[in-house]
């Protein structure tokens, strides 16, 4: 597996201490990793809370929250085989696991690079799911319950590789954050990615802290 494991300093109860980071390389390495440890069991979708037990089947893949093809643009890659080849960040950032969700594969298609907000009148097109899309103003809305877990991915993808987040986006994801603070699940979730990385989303510890977030 192309890994790192570096030496970070921490700062916790007002003192420095130090912490082992792995940092991966290789986003097909890692997917397997990631299906074992962070859900051995099964779980919920992101957009569609449809649960799927440890035989996901072939339509329930992996959604990056924040799109790799905005990484991608912000890198001056021409493709995402190029940016593989070429960009040791681009790799590191897409095998972070804090921004993988499980997601139908019909959706996450759908979804595409779309950014989220909040399509007008609720036109269902996907059957039970509770996600909308305008396919017009390239506007992907999920349903309310994981509006505060993309927020906090997207928030964490920011600070830690300075990714853009235009403001109109940023203020609207604050407001999915406060509206749907992080539940047991998610704070579980956390804790098991920090023990395969080393690295904690820390948004989801201190929810607060998005307040001073700047777009």
């Amino acid at each position: 597996m192309k890994r790192l494991i570096v030496s970070i300093a921490l700062l916790l109860n007002g003192s420095l201490q130090a912490a082992e980071q792995t940092v991966y390389f290789d986003y097909f390495e890692v997917l397997p990793l990631f299906w074992r440890q962070v859900y051995p069991e099964g779980g919920e979708t992101l957009y569609c809370d449809r649960k799927f037990g440890r035989s996901r089947g072939r339509n329930i893949n992996i959604e990056h929250v924040y799109p790799m093809s905005w990484v991608m643009r912000s890198t001056g890659c021409y493709s995402r085989d190029a940016c593989r080849r070429t960009s040791r960040r681009f790799n590191q950032i897409e095998s972070d696991m804090h921004n993988f969700y499980p997601s139908l594969r019909e959706i996450n298609k759908i979804r595409g690079s779309s950014p989220f907000g909040i399509v007008k009148g609720e036109a269902r097109r996907f059957g039970r799911c509770d996600f909308e899309l305008d396919s017009k103003q390239r506007i992907a809305e999920p349903t309310p319950a994981s509006r505060g877990n993309i927020a906090r991915a997207m928030f964490h993808m920011k600070e830690s590789y300075g990714l853009e987040i235009f403001t109109r986006q940023g203020e609207m994801l604050q407001r999915w954050h406060r509206e749907d603070p992080p539940d047991e699940a998610e704070q579980r979730r956390n804790s098991i990615i920090e023990k395969l990385q080393g690295t904690r989303n820390r948004f989801i510890d201190d929810p607060e802290a998005a307040e001073s977030l700047r777009f």
